[in-house]
Order: C-alpha cells, then sequence, then structure tokens
C-alpha cells in the first residue's frame, strides 16, 4: 500500500512545465540590453543585518516592501541558529532512539521488550517516507491558501512535496536564520515521535502490521492536519504566527500537536483493544526498572531540543525555554514522589520517571511562553493531576492503557495547554504583545491574540485549541481502529499474547538465558 502511494505521489507531484512569468525561457542573447550593477549594500545594510542575525529577527530586506540596498545575507542561514537546530535534530531523534524504546521497553515484560523496539525503529522509517514524500509539505507548505483558502487553514499545500525546493537557503515563513532543509529535519523528529507514544497504550497486544498501517492514515488524518493548524504559516489556530487566525491559540512546541494528539489517541486504541490477557488478576510489572530509568534520561536530555529547539535559533526565548523544560521536569518528578510518599508510604523510580515525563509533557505548550514561577507551577500541576489520572481515572474509565500514555500524554498535555493561557507573560514573549503603534502589526495584533493577553481572556481561546483537537483525534482515531478492526484484526491472537510477541512476530528474544 505504502509502494502504491509513493508512486502515485512521484507521478503527481513530478516538475511539470508552468507556463507563468517565473518560468518563462528566457529571452534570445540579442534581446538583453547590458546588465545593470547590482548597487553594494552600504554599511549601514550590512550592520543592520548583524543586528538581526544576533536577535533573531528579519534582515531588513525579509520585511514586505523594502526598497532598500540589497542584503549580502539575503537567503543565507544564520552559523549559530543554524547549529543549534541541527543540535536540536539530532535531540529529538535521540529522544525516540534509543529514549522512548528503552522507557517503553523497560516497563513491558521481557517476552514482549523487542515488540516495542521493532515498532519505533519501523515507525521512524516509515514517518520519514511520508514526511519526504508529502507530510513536510502538507503542514509547512501554504498553497492551498492560496487555490483553496478553506482547506489552507488545515494542509498546507503539495509545493514541497518529495523536499522540492526544500534547500539550505531558509524558508522565512518559520525562521528567518536557519536552513529550510533543517527545519524540515527538525520536524519530522516530531512527526516521529507522536505515533511512537501511542505504543504505550496498545504494548503487548497490537500486531505490529496493523501498527504500521494505522499510523499511515493516522499520520494523514490527524498529524499532518493538527500540526498545520498549530503551526503552519496559514493555520486556522496558529495565533503566534498567522495574522488570519481564526483561534488564536498558542502552543510553542507540541502540546497539542504530540502530546494531546497522541494520548487521547492511545485512549480510543486501548477501548477498541481491550485489556491485556490477565489484566487486573496477574502480576504485570516492569521487567527492568533500570531500562525505563536509562530511556527517562534520555527522554529528559532530548527535550531540550524538543523544547529550546522550538525558538528556531540561539537566542533569548530558547534560553527562558531551556530554564522552564528543567524546573517544570524537576519540580513534577519531585512532586509525584512526594505524592506517592504520602499515600503509599514508599517512592518509587518508576514515580521519579513518571513525574520527570509529566513534567516535560505540561510544559512544551507553554515552555517559550512563561516565566519561572509559570514554570514551577505547572512543575506541581504536572506531578499531581497524571498521577490522578494513572492511579484513579484510568480504573475508573476501566482501560488498560499498559504504560500510562493517556494518563500522562493526553491529561498532561491538556493541562499544560489549558494552563498556558493562564501563565503566558508577554514580559518572556514579545510575540504575545500588540505591536506599538506606528510600526507594522504583528499576528498578535491582527488575530486578537494580543487582546487576550491583555484582558487575561487566552485561556478560552485555548479551550477552543483543546477541544478541536480532542474532537479530530478521538473522532479520527475511532474511524480508523474500526476499519482495521474489521478488515486486518487489531489483537494478536491469544496463544501469541501468551508466549510474547517477540518470538512470534520477530523471530527473536531480548534476552537469552
Amino acid at each position: 500500500m505504502l509502494i502504491l502511494f509513493l508512486g502515485g505521489m512521484v507521478f503527481f507531484c513530478a516538475e511539470r512545465p508552468v507556463f507563468g512569468q517565473d518560468h518563462l525561457p528566457p529571452p534570445p542573447a540579442s534581446f538583453v540590453s547590458a546588465a545593470t550593477p547590482a548597487p553594494t549594500p552600504d554599511l549601514t545594510t550590512r550592520v543592520a543585518d548583524l543586528e538581526a542575525y544576533v536577535l533573531n529577527s528579519p534582515r531588513a530586506s525579509d520585511r514586505s516592501g523594502y526598497q532598500g540596498p540589497p542584503s549580502i545575507l539575503s537567503n543565507t542561514p544564520g552559523p549559530g541558529h543554524n547549529a543549534w537546530l541541527l543540535m536540536s535534530s539530532l535531540l529529538v531523534l535521540f529522544m525516540t532512539l534509543p529514549g522512548l524504546a528503552l522507557f517503553y521497553g523497560g516497563l513491558v515484560r521481557k517476552k514482549n521488550v523487542l515488540s516495542v523496539l521493532a515498532q519505533c525503529l519501523g515507525i521512524v522509517g516509515l514517518v520519514t517516507l511520508l514526511w519526504w514524500s508529502i507530510g513536510y509539505s502538507l503542514v509547512f507548505g501554504k498553497g492551498f491558501s492560496v487555490s483553496h483558502p478553506f482547506i489552507g487553514q488545515f494542509l498546507g499545500g503539495t509545493e514541497f512535496a518529495f523536499l522540492r525546493n526544500v534547500t539550505s537557503a531558509p524558508n522565512t515563513d518559520y525562521s528567518y536564520w536557519v536552513s529550510q532543509n533543517v527545519f524540515c529535519m527538525f520536524q519530522l523528529m516530531f512527526a516521529i515521535i507522536t505515533p511512537a507514544l501511542i505504543i504505550g497504550a496498545i504494548a503487548e497486544r497490537m500486531k505490529y502490521g496493523t501498527i504500521m498501517a494505522f499510523v499511515i492514515l493516522w499520520m494523514f488524518v490527524v498529524y499532518f492536519p493538527v500540526a498545520h493548524m498549530v503551526w503552519g504559516a496559514t493555520g486556522y489556530m496558529n495565533g503566534i504566527a498567522n495574522p488570519a487566525a481564526k483561534v488564536a491559540a498558542i502552543d510553542f512546541a507540541g502540546g497539542t500537536v504530540v502530546h494531546m494528539t497522541s494520548g487521547w489517541t492511545a485512549l480510543i486504541l486501548a477501548y477498541l483493544l481491550g485489556p491485556r490477557l490477565g489484566f487486573g488478576r496477574e502480576k504485570m510489572a516492569p521487567h527492568s526498572m533500570v531500562l525505563c530509568m536509562i530511556g527517562t534520561s534520555v527522554l529528559w536530555v532530548g527535550w531540550y531540543g524538543f523544547n529550546a529547539g522550538s525558538a528556531y535559533g540561539a537566542d533569548i526565548i530558547a534560553s527562558n525555554t531551556f530554564l522552564t523544560t528543567t524546573l517544570a521536569a524537576a519540580v513534577a518528578s519531585f512532586s509525584w514522589a512526594c505524592i506517592e510518599t504520602f499515600l503509599k508510604r514508599k517512592t518509587s523510580v518508576l514515580g521519579y520517571c513518571s513525574g520527570a515525563v509529566a513534567g516535560l509533557v505540561a510544559i512544551t505548550p507553554a515552555c517559550g511562553f512563561v516565566s519561572s514561577t509559570g514554570a514551577v507551577i505547572l512543575g506541581v500541576l504536572a506531578g499531581v493531576i497524571p498521577f490522578l489520572a494513572v492511579e484513579k481515572l484510568k480504573s475508573w474509565l476501566g482501560i488498560d492503557d499498559a504504560l500510562d500514555t493517556f494518563g500522562i500524554h493526553a491529561v498532561g498535555g491538556t493541562l499544560g495547554m489549558f494552563f498556558t493561557g493562564v501563565l503566558a507573560d508577554p514580559n518572556v514573549n514579545a510575540n504575545l504583545s500588540k505591536s506599538a503603534v506606528g510600526t507594522p502589526p504583528n499576528a498578535a495584533t491582527t488575530n486578537g491574540l494580543g487582546d487576550a493577553i491583555l484582558h487575561h481572556t487566552l485561556w478560552l481561546t485555548q479551550l477552543e485549541a483543546l477541544g478541536i483537537t480532542v474532537l479530530v483525534a478521538v473522532i479520527a482515531s475511532f474511524l480508523i481502529g474500526w476499519i482495521l478492526k474489521v478488515v486486518m484484526g487489531l489483537r494478536c491472537a491469544p496463544e501469541i499474547e501468551r508466549a510474547g510477541l517477540d518470538i512470534a512476530e520477530h523471530g527473536e528474544e531480548g534476552y537469552i538465558l
């Protein structure tokens, strides 16, 4: 199915002659007049460009209506900002391989450890193909906003299909100083880890082939549309960058796009699959808390690329994001452990690990918008609310969320998105404020975000974004899951589940004793 899809995309998106002004053949040499030498950039322009680079802001030539001397740095990435995004891309991939694989691998029983690793590896390859072929274009293109303006609010376009025209020059719709190919790879790592998070809810019982089929469909129906709505230049819910956003919400690094979509999908899949054989009767303790602890540590370190990298440069916002990420994770980890100690009279390593991840999830949408105090508040809340979701809500719902994907990612991401609207501080991020009088209006001035910040009503807008995200994830995931259940079957056979997925589905064992 994937091969047929890619073949069709190659045919559909292959370069064809376009008869427009930008694609006319050059005139004969006899008709070309003597070339006029391009004016040399003056010292003022050069200094202004250097200042723009240091501040991670647009060059003078990047501003609409600019008619001054040309810039030497036009279409040129800034080395420092580019280097930070390169490193951040590596860190975010490091979160999946090996971070998430080890974290989830340690939490399952030893007969299923390789199934988790195989699922993570498979998702990396599959999503990379989808991203290269059309995914990046559907999220960060904007062709549909011209040809089909309504659709352009929910999907980008096809202009970057097969990464055509994605070069080392910056795409100034997203970053003035980062190469578009680097930006593309950074965003790919988010697209990879999001479906991989879902594995935690369906671990130890879902067919490998069905998981891969689900991911293909889910990326097109859930991830690509939500990512464009929240982060795309013409996105429906991109309050920071889209002046025409209908819902001027803010999500710095993926509270909706990554954690809510995966977490709420996890709930639906756990419901459709049903509990593991022996759930509630047999002991299903993690087989290696050592692997879980190592995986948590890798996730925490990688999360700095995830959050601080989302500033798209090594600037003051990235610095604040690094600070808030650290505070929220550490405080949530300690808060979870304190509650556990109070209620159970024991402090577990699993509690520390779960709290750290919950704190990282909750701070993700807020990290570039809140102060250090806001991060501590979110850290405390992330240590308490997801703890209650894991310990109480899961049993009330009667689901087998095997590795607590719903309790941590859905609940934590929803919590973080809502309190981003409460705690966002324009003194931390100037993009939240309306433009000064007499200066060109920014997105926040035009779409109402600045007014929402001023009147403390942003939390209402965040609720709108939360509702849209939950509806898309829940409805689409249920339909995809139900169709695959009918067509392919979701669960492994009972004898395979009892013996373990490693041998039956992958022909290997994680441990040879």
